[in-house]
């Protein structure tokens, strides 16, 4: 018997035909600073760019999508799950004032199928130019056996700049400011393993992905396959034009929590919920699954996929630079001096959301 690459699963041809199906959306990806393009052993950046900068601080981030990929897999649709990845990765780097410069991404797949892939890379790349930012380079491979050959993960890092003297972060927020939150399109790309638990699992509701939830007012699939929306022009305007002290982006582990991460030990924020209302596909998960209210805000976003902390003058102006942007925004909430240390950096949710 005469083994080779392409009879263990591995297809260089498909590999070679996906990277030619994703070349013209990768070129509409680019900045003036990219040199080359795809098909390098390595993405080049013009670092001379930062010249301009008297003390650049470079930020990095890396991250996936998770489990939401089940969905974009069960539903054949591909072409929106790249805004879920350059969501959680340019809008972790955004937070701390950085422009989001380039991106890479990673593709493993049991089995190449170029248009599946070159769909995935659509979507990154229309993602990065709704960031702003290039993407400079990427890899696919082919894992046959280890991944079935319709399944696939998806994962990248990116790279951004920050002058020295505008970096946001705990150090800058004071009591007094204000907490002003931003409009998640749905669920983001946080919390999939307890949704499909409670919506689509045997031990939950069982729902099939095309079901027409009323609710919703579109099927349960296109519903949780929402794509994540990429705040980062959003919020490099908005800190350009008022004063923003800190910056958190809400994934993994809630409003709650990811905001704690910006806050100094001095002060305690309050966070008033009868301000806003989530979405309905938050109320379904929290209904159908019977899924306690404090669990539910330290799993899913529960409408907020950003917040900023401003200067208590600008909250005005930056609701409105926002809405600019058709970003959806509110005074959600109010820095405080803490009482005592141990109270010190916390975030208290108070009130209950409208209808709920």
């Amino acid at each position: 018997m005469t083994d080779s690459y392409a009879a263990v699963g591995v297809s260089i041809a498909a590999g070679d035909k996906a990277v030619e199906l994703m070349r013209t959306w990768v070129e509409k990806a680019s900045r003036p600073e990219v040199v080359g393009g795809i098909g390098g052993f390595a993405g080049l950046f013009d670092a001379s760019a930062l010249k301009k900068y008297d003390r650049p601080l470079l930020a990095s981030s890396a991250d996936g999508v998770g489990t939401k990929v089940a969905i974009a897999q069960a539903m054949d649709k591909h072409d929106t799950i790249g805004f879920d990845l350059v969501g959680m990765l340019v809008d972790d780097l955004v937070v701390c004032g950085a422009e989001p410069l380039f991106l890479t991404d990673y593709i493993a797949t049991g089995r190449v199928v170029p248009e599946r892939i070159a769909a995935i890379v659509k979507g990154i790349a229309e993602a990065c130019v709704e960031a702003g930012c290039a993407l400079i380079g990427g890899e696919t491979a082919e894992h046959p056996g280890l991944l079935e050959p319709d399944e696939y993960d998806v994962a990248g890092s990116t790279t951004g700049v920050v002058e020295a003297s505008r970096l946001l972060g705990p150090d800058r927020v004071r009591p007094g400011d204000v907490v002003v939150a931003m409009a998640s399109s749905g669920l983001h790309s946080n919390g999939y393993s307890l949704v499909r638990h409670v919506l689509l699992s045997e031990a939950g509701a069982g729902w099939a992905l095309d079901r027409d939830v009323p609710g919703l007012g579109r099927t349960l699939g296109e519903e949780l396959l929402e794509p994540t929306r990429v705040y980062a022009k959003a919020c490099l305007d908005l800190a350009d034009r008022v004063q923003v002290h800190a910056m958190s982006h809400v994934t993994g582990g809630g409003l709650a929590a990811n905001l704690a991460r910006v806050l100094p030990v001095e002060v305690a924020v309050t966070i008033d919920r009868a301000t806003w209302t989530p979405g309905p596909v938050f109320d379904l998960v929290r209904q159908v699954g019977e899924v306690p209210q404090p669990d539910l805000e330290a799993t899913l976003n529960c409408g907020v996929g950003m917040v900023a902390l401003v200067a208590p003058d600008a909250a005005d102006a930056a609701v409105a630079a926002l809405a600019e942007h058709d970003v959806r925004a509110w005074v959600a909430g109010e820095v405080a001096s803490a009482p005592d240390r141990d109270s010190g950096g916390t975030v208290s949710l108070v009130g209950q959301h409208p209808g709920w």
